[in-house]
């Protein structure tokens, strides 16, 4: 199996990097890799992948600090929990548990390795993807994931109809038996789940059929999500309950959905801002004109001033993305000019330009006077 890379390196970005910084770098790559840009292209595929997974931890404070302590360990089968040496009680007591298959005398887990107490239900991830106007203005889509629920035919007992489970009589319902080993001239003492019932504190004697007396069986279920307006793309909605149902009467665990993003042709988006570029005639720029510009909802009118430099930025108040839960305040729209020169010009236009070229004076350029003036002043 191939090792994984750093994610401060997948993502292009110094180990010190803020949050405005891991965003910017994790679109860039998230759009240059994201499946609908690369159809059918498996290394695009993976990549968009180990993208998505290196944000999803340096982005969550939490896990960024976990990560830089231990690195991809921290988030492997046992990593990141007791470092190099033997942090506390806890730490020494799974060391014997590794020996003796339970708790450390009074140090270890004890109560917390009980299976027969109530458990929550695992959550559930899954995906859907949306366009850039769904994401920002909110729409409804119905999703099929499989879960895990309560048998019905036992109700998540697990014995069959007309029958219950029985109390273990040789650990008497606790699912756990003491052991006394002896290693070394010293007693220890420690805790192992029972053999009889499995640690469960239940013996069924007659499984039920339809779920092999697990109590609990698989099934694919359909939901309508209410995708808000204005989410951004890898944010994730968690709907409560949702998830995996919980054993021995514990809550069902959540299904957390990562909404995908699909990249827009025209605009990019930065937090509740958009940002697009617009193209307009050198005579538009030269003269002043009211331009046609796109928005999210469509085209409106935009007027210019005469003059307008290449590259100017103009922003258009409240024609960006609706705030999360407030539909009523918007970002803004902010369009970059970009002046087109025509090209293929007949010898007729190309006398009219240098007709216009010899009527103009160096008033008229602001900018290329300024830049010589500065050279002279600094060479003489």
């Amino acid at each position: 199996m191939a090792e994984k890379r750093d994610y401060y390196e997948v993502l292009g970005v110094e180990k010190g990097a803020d949050e405005a910084t891991l965003k910017k770098a994790y679109r860039k790559l998230a759009k240059q890799y994201h499946p609908d840009m690369n159809p059918d292209n498996k290394e695009a595929e993976q990549k968009f992948k180990e993208v998505n997974e290196a944000y999803a931890v340096l982005s969550d404070s939490e896990k960024r600090a976990q990560y830089d302590q231990f690195g991809h360990a921290a988030f492997e089968a046992g990593g990141g929990g007791g470092g190099a040496g033997f942090g506390g009680f806890g730490d020494f007591g799974d060391i014997f548990s590794s020996f003796f298959g339970g708790g450390f005398g009074g140090f270890g887990g004890g109560d917390g390795m009980r299976r027969n107490g109530p458990m929550r239900g695992e959550d559930i991830g899954a995906r859907i993807s949306v366009t850039f106007e769904e994401a920002a203005f909110g729409v409804k889509r119905e999703i099929s994931y499989n879960r895990i629920c309560h048998c019905p035919d036992c109700g998540g007992s697990g014995a069959a109809k007309g029958t219950q489970p029985e109390t273990c009589t040789k650990c008497r319902g606790s699912g756990r038996m003491r052991v006394v080993q002896r290693l070394g001239g010293m007693q220890f003492q420690s805790e192992t789940a029972c053999d009889a019932c499995r640690g469960s504190g239940k013996i069924i004697k007659t499984p039920c059929q339809n779920c092999n007396g697990k109590g609990l069986i698989r099934v694919t279920k359909k939901l309508e999500v209410s995708v808000p307006a204005g989410i951004d793309d890898g944010e994730r909605i968690a709907l409560r309950g949702q998830g995996n149902d919980g054993k021995n009467g514990g809550s069902a665990g959540d299904l957390i959905i990562q909404v995908m993003v699909k990249p827009h042709p025209i605009f990019e988006r930065d937090g509740y801002h958009i940002y697009c570029e617009v193209p307009i005639p050198v005579t538009d720029a030269i003269l002043g004109a009211e331009i046609e510009i796109p928005t999210l909802q469509g085209k409106m009118k935009y007027t210019i001033p005469e003059g307008t430099q290449p590259g100017t930025d103009f922003t258009v108040r409240g024609q960006g993305i609706p705030y999360v839960n407030n539909s009523n305040r918007r970002g803004d729209l902010i369009f970059r000019v970009n002046v087109e020169i025509p090209k293929g010009l007949s010898e007729e236009q190309k006398d009219q330009v240098r007709a216009f070229a010899g009527k103009c004076h160096e008033k008229n350029y602001g900018k290329k006077s300024g830049f010589f003036k500065r050279i002279f002043e600094k060479f003489n």
